[in-house]
Order: C-alpha cells, then structure tokens, then sequence
C-alpha cells in the first residue's frame, strides 16, 4: 500500500499548496519590507532630531560644590560656566542670546566661558557675539581660549574684552569679598598654545583658593600638581554623540579620560567640572547630550 503523503499532487490540491507557499513567500517578503522601513525610518527619525532638535535646546545643570579651602565669606557663590560656542559652525547670534537669557534668569556672582567661541574668522563673529555685552556679574565674566580659537588671537581677545569678559592667559585675577580673597587662574591652550601655570600663579600666596579655568579636561592630572582646587573645563562637548549604555562614542584628544560632569583628582581631591558645551564641530550633530549651561554653588565647609 502506497502512503498517501507520498503521493504527486494533482489538480485543486496543488494549487491549494502553490497559494499557502506564496502566502508564505509574501509574508516574509513584507516582514523584511516592513522591518527594513522602520529601521530607515527610526534612523531618519533620530538624524533629524540629533541635527534640527536637540543642538538647539539647553539644559541647565545645577549643582553644589563643597571645597573645604573655600573662605567662608564665598559660601554660596553662584559661578555660570559655559564652553565652547563654536560660533561659525552652525551657531550664531540666536545660541548667544539663548544662553544669554538663560544666565539672566540664574543670576550669578561670577561667569566662566572655557573657550573655543569660535570655529572660524573671527572678525566675522562681531555681530554674534554683541549680545554678551548684556551679561553683567558682580565678582565678574572670565573667558581663556580653546584651540579652535588660534586663528587670529589678538582679534578675537579684542571681541570678547569689548563684550565684558577678560580673557586670562596664563595669568590670574584676585576677588574680593568681606575681606577674605580667592583667584580665578586662566591658562593657555594645551594644545596650540603654552599653558604655564607657574606662571599664571607666580603672584599668588601659597594656599590661596585657586579657581582654574582650562579648556582641555585632561590636563586636570597636571593641575592637581600644582593645588588648583577646582577646574573648570570643556573641549569634550560631551561627546557630541553617545548611544544607550556605550556613552560617548568619540572624544577629541585632550577628553579622553574626563569627558562631562564632576570628577575628583589627585590626593588632594582637586574637583574637575566639565562642560557638555553649546555648539558643534566635525558634524553639526547632538545625539543624547545637550549643549548644557552649568550652575555651580560653591559651598565651603568651614
């Protein structure tokens, strides 16, 4: 006896087969279609918010700082510090005037900028940079150069000192409140120029609080040698891009090791801040990591 399975198909029996295998080929073929539409369309999705949305929207970081060499009379001090502008690389006057705006609205003692504001000609920045002539801070507005900004240095100092900040290089600038006294230190570029921060503190009594502004982050290694007690940095935006449980996907040389946020150094425990930045560079790009203005409330704890 034959088995019955074994048996060719014949008639209405093979058209049945035919039609159940094409049903098959069909829907297989609009799962892969259907699958490879929502890839291109979540990736679609994701470079237009990382190049139209998210380089366009700030957050404000707010956190309390304890250093214990802080003098007492700077308990609660609010410092703005904010980096890397970039402006010519897709921002302009409009990102100026956001994180103008947002300043204002926080009211700080002191303003730090920690380089690169431009990423281009300086002279053709003149206009974009005006709006920071409103910005006004009793103990006040701090700015030093990153390395995009040596192009033509001297123009570009000249711009920011018209707008209210005093640019330090290499060297150092004493505040003053209720008779005690503490230094905000800037230093050159780590990487085209020639930070010097025996220099910068030469006029400066041995235990003074120091308060550093360097734009790249890694050289807080070097500055934990020399009793910094809190740097201030950017350089790193952060990444610019990072994904779900990787982080940043690439950083520039000079972030490889602090990339954002507060980190602690050295024996003596010197504090690094850094700075997601404002602008872009390379790709006009943010993905997960928003151009971000810091708050910091310094508080001492003697």
């Amino acid at each position: 006896m034959r088995n019955p399975s074994s048996e060719p198909l014949h008639g209405t029996a093979r058209q049945g087969a035919e039609r159940v295998s094409q049903r098959k080929t069909l829907s297989r073929r609009q799962f892969l279609k259907a699958g490879l539409s929502t890839v291109v369309g979540a990736g679609a999705a994701a470079g237009a918010y990382a190049y139209l949305w998210e380089p366009h929207r700030l957050e404000v970081t707010r956190l309390e700082v304890r250093l214990p060499s802080l003098p007492k009379a700077f308990d609660g001090m609010k410092v703005a510090h904010f980096s890397d502008l970039h402006l010519g690389f897709h921002t302009g006057a409009k990102d100026v005037e956001r994180v103008v705006q947002a300043i204002h609205a926080e009211k700080p003692d002191m303003i730090c900028f920690t380089g690169d504001m431009v990423d281009g000609h300086a002279e053709d920045m003149t206009e974009a940079i005006k709006p920071f002539a409103t910005l006004k801070a009793p103990l006040g507005l701090f700015s030093i150069l990153g390395n995009h900004d040596y192009g033509d240095v001297e123009k570009l100092t000249h711009m920011e000192e018209e707008a209210g900040f005093r640019v330090l290089r290499n060297s150092s600038v004493k505040l003053r409140r209720d008779g005690a006294v503490i230094a905000v230190v800037g230093l050159d570029d780590g990487i085209w120029g020639n930070p010097d921060p025996i220099a910068a503190t030469r006029d400066l009594p041995e235990g003074m609080f120091k308060l550093l502004l360097m734009h790249e982050p890694d050289y807080g290694d070097i500055a934990a040698g020399y009793s910094f007690h809190v740097q201030l940095s950017g350089h790193s935006h952060g990444g610019q891009v990072r994904l779900p449980l990787v982080g940043e996907v690439i950083t520039p040389p000079g972030a490889k090791l602090y990339v954002q946020g507060l980190y602690h150094i050295g024996s003596q425990g010197m504090q690094l801040y850094v700075n997601r930045g404002i602008g872009t560079t390379g790709l006009p790009f943010r993905f997960l990591c928003k151009p971000e203005l810091t708050m910091l409330t310094l508080r001492s704890m003697t």
